[in-house]
């Protein structure tokens, strides 16, 4: 139990320092969105590849918003 709890805390020690790091390079990701991309590594997904993923789904999520605010602002 005590060696579970250490896995614990360490894990949650390396998404802290790794968030920290998230946040002095303006890479924009919570703590929750870093913890799945670093358990998507760890289970073989291509670092690269997820980057790409990432930044082409923010780039659709910007799209989406301007597209719903040119929407929004239409209908007033």
């Amino acid at each position: 139990m005590a060696d579970r709890t250490e896995k614990q805390a360490a894990a949650q020690q390396a998404v802290d320092i790794l968030h920290e790091i998230s946040t002095i390079l303006n890479c924009h990701l919570d703590r929750r969105t870093l913890s799945i991309c670093i358990s998507m590594i760890e289970n073989g997904v291509n670092p690269e590849a997820l980057a790409s993923v990432v930044k082409e789904l923010r780039k659709e999520g910007q799209h989406a918003q301007a597209e719903n605010s040119a929407a929004a602002a239409r209908r007033r």
